[in-house]
C-alpha cells in the first residue's frame, strides 16, 4: 500500500470531520468555537486594502473571505506566509514580545496555516506547518517544522473517538508487564486513581465504572482542536501531533511530542526541552522534562523532573519525583521518588513513594520465571542500595533498606524501618529490624522534612503523609512484633533443647515477650531465625531482636502521643475525658496507602462501591472523596493513636489499674519528651560521625579545610531545625500539662 496519495486542492484546510461524525444541523466548528471563545470574540472579514498589503507581503489564502481578523489589525505584520481553512486572527499590533533573552515582534511569518484561531499579539515565524490549532494571546511559535492536530485527537486521554474500534484505546500496563493492571490516562489522573484501577483487579463493577467515567470526561466527538495556552513558548522544536499545551509552558527543542497533554498554568509553568520525546501521555503541573528524556505512555504527575535520557514507558510517576538518566517500566510510583543514576532499572513494580533508587539498582529482574507476570511491591521509604538485584515477586514493608547484593531468591520483608543484608559468607539472609530509628535517625527525619519541604504543588489534590510514622507503618509494626516474640521464645526454647512444635503459638509469644522485655538480658546469646522472608531454603537472621523490639514500642508510643496532642490542641476547650469519650473505640488495624495519602481501608472499600453501584459518577467526584479523607484523617489518626496507646498500655499492665485519664497522660508526656531529646540527640550524633570519621577527614590537610567545605555539625541546617523542633515540642508539652492540670 502506497503511503503517500494524491489528493485534489479544491478543500484543503476544510472538511476537518468527515461528515459522518456531524452531528445534524452543526458544522465542522461547532467545537472549535466552543473552544476559541467564539462568541466573546468581535471577528471581522478584511478590507481591500489589508487584502492588498498582505498580497503585497508575498501572503496567499485560498479564501480571503475566510480570513477573520480582530481590530486593531496590521497586515503589514503578516508576511511571506500561506493560509487555508478558515483562519481567524486576533488583535494584532506592532508590538514585541519577550520571553528570557529571547524578544520576538507580533505577527506572522514564514509560515503555513491551516485552519486555526490566533489569540491577541501572537508571534508566529518559521513554521512550516500548523494546522488545526487554537492558539491564546501573546503565544510565541519560532522554528517548528509540524504541528498539527488529527480530527480523532484525545491528547494522551486513554479514550476513543466516534467510529473508533477497541483495539486503538491506549491503555498504560503499571505493576504487571503482561497487563493484567492496565489503567486508562488521563489528564488530572494522580497515582490514587491509579492505584484504585490498578490493585482492585477483581473488583469488576468498579474497573468498568472507571473506564465508563474516563470515557465520559472527555467525550467521543471528533474535530476538538489542539490548544496551545496563553503566554506559552515554543520554539525550535521538530514535530508536535495532537497536543494541548497550557498556559505559560516552554518548549525548546524538542523532537516529538505526539498524542499528548501539557498541564501549564501561570503559577504552576511546566518546561520541555532539547531532544524530548514524549509520545501517548500527560505531563502534570510544574514538571521538567529535559535533555532527551523519553517517555511512552506515561502519566507524570505535578512538580516532577525527568531528565538527562531518562526512559518512563507504561509508568504512572508521582507528584515531587526527579528521575534522571535510568530506564523505567511498567511502574506505578507515588510521591517523591528519586531515580538518579544510568545504570539502574526498575520493572513491574508499585512502589508507594518518599523511596530512592541507589546506582546499579536492577529492582524486577525477570530470570526467575517463566512468564513476565511478576511483581515488586515496597511501602513508602523504599531504598534498594547499590547495586541491588531483586527478583519478581517481592514485597517489602514499608522503610526498607537493602544493602548491596544480588539478592537470587524472592523476598517479603515485613519489618518497616529495617535493614536487610545478602550475607554471603554464612549464606544466609540478615534482616535487622527497626534499623533507622536505632542507628540513621538523621536520614529518617530530614527524609520527612525534605519530602515536605521539596512539596511545591499548589494545587494539592491529596493530602500526602509525609512523616515516617503514620497509621500505614503503626500497623506494620504491631505486625511484627507476634513474629519477634515467637522467633525469640523458638530460639531459647531450641538452645534449652526442647521442641518449640510442642507449644502453642500464644505460648511462644507470652515467652518471648517476656525474654524481649525482661531487665536480664538472655536474648543476646540466642540466635533467632525468622520463616519466610526469603523463597529459599537458607536461614533468615534476625538481628538484635530485644533492641529492635524496645525500640518498635518505643515508636508506637511516640507516634501514639504525638497524634494525640496534636489533636487535642485542635480542641483547646475540651476536658480531656471528653475528648477520650470521642476517641474511644477498636483499632483500626488495615490502611490503605492510596497514592501517598493514608485511608481507612473500610473507607476505600466503601468508595468503590459507590463507583461501581453509579452513586459516584466522576473523577471529579472521586478526587472530592480523597478530600473528605483529608479533613478526616486528624481524627482517623488520633483514634488509632488512641487504640494503640491503649493496647502498649495493656500489653504493660497499666489499663486496668490506672485506666488513661489526665494524670496517666501527662506521664506519656514526659516520656514523648525524652523521646523528642534522643531524636534530636541521634540526629546530631549521627551526623556527627561523617565529621570525626578519619576515612572521612583523610582527604582534607586540616580541621580547619573540612569546616570550610562541610561546615560543622553545629552549623548544619537540618541539625539546627531539629533542635528549634524539639525546644518547639517542649513548648507544646508545657502548654499542654498546664492544660491537664487545671483539670
Amino acid at each position: 500500500m502506497k503511503e503517500v496519495r494524491v489528493v485534489s486542492s479544491d478543500r484543503y484546510g476544510y472538511d476537518f470531520i468527515p461528515a459522518e461524525y456531524l452531528p445534524p444541523g452543526t458544522n465542522e466548528y461547532r467545537l472549535r468555537d466552543s473552544q476559541a471563545d467564539a462568541a466573546r470574540r468581535k471577528w471581522r472579514r478584511l478590507h481591500a486594502d489589508e487584502i492588498e498589503v498582505l498580497i503585497k507581503n508575498d501572503n496567499s489564502c485560498t479564501n480571503w473571505d475566510d480570513f477573520l481578523v480582530s481590530d486593531p489589525f496590521d497586515p503589514s505584520l503578516v508576511r511571506n506566509s500561506s493560509f487555508y481553512g478558515l483562519v481567524r486572527l486576533g488583535k494584532l499590533e506592532n508590538v514585541q514580545l519577550m520571553h528570557h533573552d529571547f524578544r520576538v515582534s507580533a505577527g506572522i511569518r514564514n509560515s503555513t496555516i491551516i485552519s486555526c484561531d490566533i489569540g491577541d499579539n501572537c508571534a508566529i515565524q518559521d513554521c512550516a506547518y500548523i494546522s488545526h490549532y487554537v492558539l491564546g494571546d501573546t503565544v510565541i511559535l519560532s522554528r517548528i517544522d509540524e504541528m498539527q492536530t488529527t480530527n480523532h485527537a484525545k491528547f494522551g486521554n486513554g479514550i476513543l473517538k466516534d467510529g473508533e474500534s477497541e483495539d486503538l484505546r491506549v491503555w498504560i500496563d503499571v505493576m504487571n508487564e503482561a497487563g493484567g493492571r492496565s489503567v486508562l490516562p488521563f489528564a488530572g489522573m494522580i497515582c490514587a486513581d491509579a492505584f484504585l484501577w490498578a490493585a482492585y483487579r477483581d473488583d469488576a463493577k468498579l474497573i468498568h465504572a472507571l473506564m465508563t467515567i474516563t470515557q465520559r470526561k472527555f467525550g467521543s466527538d471528533r474535530g476538538v482542536y489542539g490548544v496551545i495556552g496563553s503566554s506559552t513558548v515554543i520554539k525550535s522544536c521538530r514535530i508536535l501531533k495532537d497536543v494541548l499545551v497550557g498556559e505559560c509552558a516552554y518548549i525548546k527543542g524538542a523532537n516529538k511530542l505526539k498524542n499528548i497533554t501539557v498541564e501549564s498554568s501561570e503559577a504552576e509553568p511546566t518546561q520541555i526541552g532539547e531532544g524530548v520525546e514524549l509520545v501517548n501521555g500527560i505531563v502534570g503541573y510544574g514538571c521538567r522534562v529535559f535533555y532527551g528524556a523519553k517517555a511512552v505512555r506515561f502519566v507524570i504527575g505535578r512538580n516532577a523532573s525527568l531528565k538527562y535520557g531518562a526512559r518512563l514507558i507504561h509508568s504512572v510517576l508521582g507528584d515531587n519525583s526527579t528521575v534522571s538518566c535510568c530506564e523505567m517500566l511498567n511502574n506505578l510510583i507515588f510521591p517523591a521518588h528519586e531515580q538518579h543514576h544510568n545504570n539502574s532499572f526498575l520493572i513491574a513494580s508499585l512502589v508507594q513513594g518518599q523511596s530512592n533508587m541507589a546506582a546499579g539498582a536492577t529492582v524486577g529482574s525477570n530470570h526467575n520465571s517463566r512468564a513476565n507476570d511478576g511483581e515488586i511491591r515496597a511501602g513508602r521509604g523504599f531504598w534498594p542500595g547499590l547495586c541491588v538485584t531483586l527478583k519478581h515477586s517481592s514485597r517489602f514493608a514499608s522503610y526498607v533498606l537493602i544493602a548491596k547484593g544480588d539478592y537470587s531468591a524472592e523476598l517479603d520483608i515485613p519489618f518497616p524501618f529495617s535493614l536487610v543484608n545478602n550475607d554471603v559468607s554464612g549464606d544466609r539472609l540478615e534482616i535487622m529490624p527497626a534499623y533507622y530509628w536505632l542507628y540513621n535517625l538523621y536520614a529518617l527525619e530530614r527524609n520527612a522534612w525534605k519530602i515536605a519541604a521539596r512539596d511545591k504543588r499548589l494545587v494539592k489534590v491529596q493530602l500526602i503523609e509525609t512523616h515516617y510514622l503514620a497509621p500505614d507503618t503503626a500497623e506494620e509494626i504491631l505486625r511484627v512484633l507476634p513474629l519477634l516474640e515467637r522467633w525469640t521464645a523458638e530460639a531459647h526454647v531450641r538452645a534449652a533443647g526442647g521442641d518449640p512444635q510442642k507449644q502453642t503459638s500464644a505460648e511462644l509469644e507470652a515467652m518471648g515477650k517476656e525474654l524481649l522485655t525482661e531487665k536480664n538480658d538472655r536474648v543476646a546469646v540466642l540466635k533467632v531465625f525468622g520463616l519466610g522472608m526469603e523463597h529459599s531454603s537458607r536461614p533468615n537472621l534476625i538481628l538484635k531482636p530485644r533492641v529492635a523490639y524496645r525500640a518498635y514500642r518505643r515508636m508506637l508510643r511516640w507516634y501514639a502521643v504525638r497524634g494525640l496532642m496534636a489533636f487535642l490542641e485542635t480542641r483547646p476547650l475540651a476536658k480531656f475525658q471528653e475528648v477520650a469519650v470521642e476517641l474511644n473505640g477498636p483499632r483500626i488495624a488495615d490502611w490503605v496507602n492510596l497514592g501517598g495519602q493514608i485511608v481507612p481501608a473500610n473507607k476505600v472499600d466503601l468508595l468503590r462501591s459507590r463507583i461501581g453501584d453509579g452513586a459516584i459518577r466522576s473523577w471529579d467526584e472521586i478526587h472530592a472523596a480523597y478530600g473528605d479523607f483529608a479533613r478526616e484523617y486528624s481524627l482517623d489518626v488520633a483514634r488509632h493513636s488512641w487504640a494503640v496507646l491503649a493496647e502498649l498500655r495493656a500489653s504493660e499492665g497499666k489499663a486496668r489499674e490506672t485506666p488513661l485519664g489526665p494524670d496517666e497522660f501527662l506521664l506519656e508526656l514526659e516520656t514523648a519528651s525524652s523521646t523528642r531529646a534522643y531524636i534530636t540527640e541521634q540526629v546530631r550524633m549521627t551526623r556527627s560521625k561523617d565529621y570525626r570519621d578519619p576515612f572521612r577527614r583523610m582527604t582534607y590537610r586540616n580541621s580547619a579545610e573540612i569546616e570550610a567545605v562541610l561546615g560543622t555539625p553545629e552549623s548544619n541546617p537540618f541539625i539546627k531545625n531539629a533542635e528549634e523542633d524539639e525546644k518547639e515540642f517542649a513548648v507544646r508539652i508545657e502548654r499542654l500539662g498546664t492544660r491537664l492540670r487545671e483539670e
